[in-house]
């Protein structure tokens, strides 16, 4: 599905089931819809509108290749709101996803009546980078850890120029998002392959977004009952990313999801489902 924003660009989603509307943005940046799967099995009580965002799955790139600042997404959300004629929607953000639709949310309270935040954080300050040194090293006597610790560092150091050199490092250093790397996992991964990843988006945000956001001071703002959720060993966006922003908004859980990483909906998709459905029904 398509519609055309206000500056004459094509945005695509993905719609998915039945039910009360659920929008959904994935995460990256660079990352198409095509991450969610059938984001466990929601599908069968929502109707999933799963966001292409810009420069992804369809969705045209902006003309300013600078255009991928959290705002620019926060804008991107706002006209699909608009375009589904929702006056207050459910919202769910994963990873990136999750940073602008906490952006979203502090900037429309009144459009969101509840929200998801998912595997995500409100900064990335030192106590996040040890937490994911921490996490790398307990993944250090894996045989695939010398090669996803090469392309992690190649990838933040930005040693990439076209989408199609991306996507070899993400995919080498995928097993870092999983608290178990397994066939389960590589399953997961052989799907998304297929996805071609924005390369500009994510070269800006981690040249100079990365280490600089800070949306602490907007959480407040966040009116919307809110579940924040993390998987255990999620190295990136661990448990003590969720406690910061669970206590900066006015009406949240925190629920921490054991045996799990960043891609919990993969790994633990039946304690996903449930909670998630339960929080957004409730």
């Amino acid at each position: 599905m398509k519609f055309n924003t206000s500056d004459g660009r094509k945005l695509t989603y993905k719609k998915l089931g039945t039910g009360p509307v659920l929008v959904c943005h994935p995460g990256g940046p660079g990352f198409s819809s095509a991450e969610f799967g059938d984001l466990a099995g929601l599908w069968e009580r929502f109707t999933l509108i799963m966001l292409n965002p810009r420069g992804t799955g369809g969705s045209d790139r902006p003309s300013d290749p600078r255009a991928y600042q959290i705002d620019d997404y926060v804008s991107d959300l706002e006209e699909l709101r608009d375009h589904l004629g929702l006056e207050r929607m459910l919202l769910m953000g994963f990873s990136h996803g999750g940073m602008v639709a906490q952006a979203y949310a502090a900037k429309h309270p009144g459009r969101v009546s509840r929200l998801v935040l998912a595997s995500t954080l409100a900064r990335f300050g030192p106590e996040q980078d040890a937490a994911m040194k921490a996490g790398m090293d307990k993944r250090s006597g894996q045989p695939w850890y010398p090669d996803a610790a090469a392309a992690l560092e190649e990838e933040q150091d930005g040693k990439f120029r076209t989408d199609q050199e991306l996507a070899q490092l993400v995919f080498r250093e995928m097993p870092f998002y999983f608290a178990h790397y397994g066939p389960v996992e590589a399953g997961y991964v052989d799907t998304i392959r297929s996805d071609k990843l924005n390369a500009d988006t994510l070269r800006l945000f981690n040249e100079e977004i990365f280490s600089t956001f800070d949306l602490r001071g907007s959480l407040p703002n966040i009116t919307a009952p809110t579940l924040v959720i993390n998987g255990d060993e999620d190295f990136i966006c661990g448990p003590q990313c969720g406690a910061e922003m669970s206590a900066a908004i006015r009406v949240s859980r925190h629920l921490i999801v054991g045996d799990a990483g960043h891609m919990v909906y993969v790994e633990q998709p039946q304690t996903f489902h449930g909670e998630v459905a339960d929080f957004l029904e409730s």
